[in-house]
């Protein structure tokens, strides 16, 4: 027997809108409003995909939920033994946040650090549910605060999520804002020890063979890899009217620009380096999702738990 996603967000899903969450100051409260809300919303089992399978029993350890404990085999051995499942193998959930100065845009109630913040937050809090070690850092030119994967360190995970800022200092005090991934992933993946997934949270302002050379690194040592590619609905849909001057965030040069003489073009350039990036992460075995930063973060949750589920499958 297996449990199975819903693809139908429940009623629930109303207290996930990121611009409600925008407004609550605690973190975990945000992830656990974020998780709660998700898991109340599926038609089925709470186990959320993992397989029900038994795979085999492991003494009682203390904390470990007294339902598992398997009495018929307490009758015969007189000890304590739990019933582990096929997937309940511990597995590292690493989350790798973009801090670049990008990133702080928003043109509603969120902005995109925001956004990723709550999504970080959300994955860490569902990936310990399910006994996994999860682990984070954040990253602008350079790694800014990197947490190992640990079973332990939930409360560690959210802190360091929460003290992301944009455009913060990189290790030894550098911080020039570019939004450059190469350097920053490859240290992230020479501090992993061990496989596992890595979800990476970024607006990706790079174009799409640099984007993919730097995330490809962390693909060849073996990880499963979830990007998640976070933009702001004004940057997908462009709905100025106008001419007024625009501020590169990472750069902060002023752009002068006239929208109606853009607007179509603009459209389509953001269209070609979405679907190019879609494309070429799905040419080399790399999960893509692309999030406008309105959307509720269900959505979010769904794909990533739908991307483990796959995994399972595969193994």
């Amino acid at each position: 027997m297996r449990a199975r996603l819903s693809r139908h967000p429940g009623p629930e899903s109303r207290f996930i809108d990121p611009d409600v969450l925008a407004r609550i100051d605690d973190l975990e409260l945000v992830a656990r409003t974020v998780v709660e809300g998700f898991i109340s919303g599926l038609h089925r089992s709470p186990f959320l995909g993992l397989s029900m399978d038994f795979a085999e029993h492991r003494p009682y350890m203390p904390g470990d939920d007294i339902r598992r404990i398997d009495w018929r085999l307490y009758a015969r051995t007189d000890r304590f033994y739990v019933k582990e499942f096929e997937a309940e193998t511990n597995v590292n959930a690493f989350f790798a946040l973009d801090t670049s100065r990008s990133m702080d845009f928003g043109s509603g109630g969120i902005t995109k650090l925001d956004y990723g913040r709550f999504l970080a937050a959300s994955l860490a809090y569902l990936s310990s549910t399910q006994r996994d070690r999860v682990g984070f850092a954040s990253f602008d030119a350079d790694i800014v605060e990197n947490v190992p994967p640990s079973a332990r360190r939930r409360e560690t995970v959210l802190h360091a999520i929460g003290r992301a800022r944009a455009g913060g200092k990189g290790k030894g005090g550098r911080t020039d804002g570019t939004g450059e991934l190469t350097g920053p992933l490859a240290r992230i993946g020479e501090s992993l020890r061990r496989r596992g997934i890595v979800a990476v949270i970024s607006d990706l302002y790079a174009e799409p063979d640099t984007v993919l050379g730097a995330v490809s690194g962390l693909r060849s040592r073996g990880h499963d890899l979830v990007v998640f590619h976070i933009l702001d609905p004004a940057e997908l849909r462009f709905p100025f009217e106008e001419a007024s001057s625009f501020e590169d965030l990472e750069t902060g040069e002023q752009l002068p620009v006239t929208p109606e003489a853009m607007v179509e073009r603009y459209l389509a350039l953001v269209d070609e380096h979405t679907q190019t990036l879609a494309r070429r992460m799905l040419e080399n075995g790399i999960d893509y999702a692309l999030f406008d930063t309105s959307v509720p973060l269900d959505h979010a949750l769904f794909h990533y738990l739908s991307h483990r589920e796959r995994r399972r499958r595969s193994r």
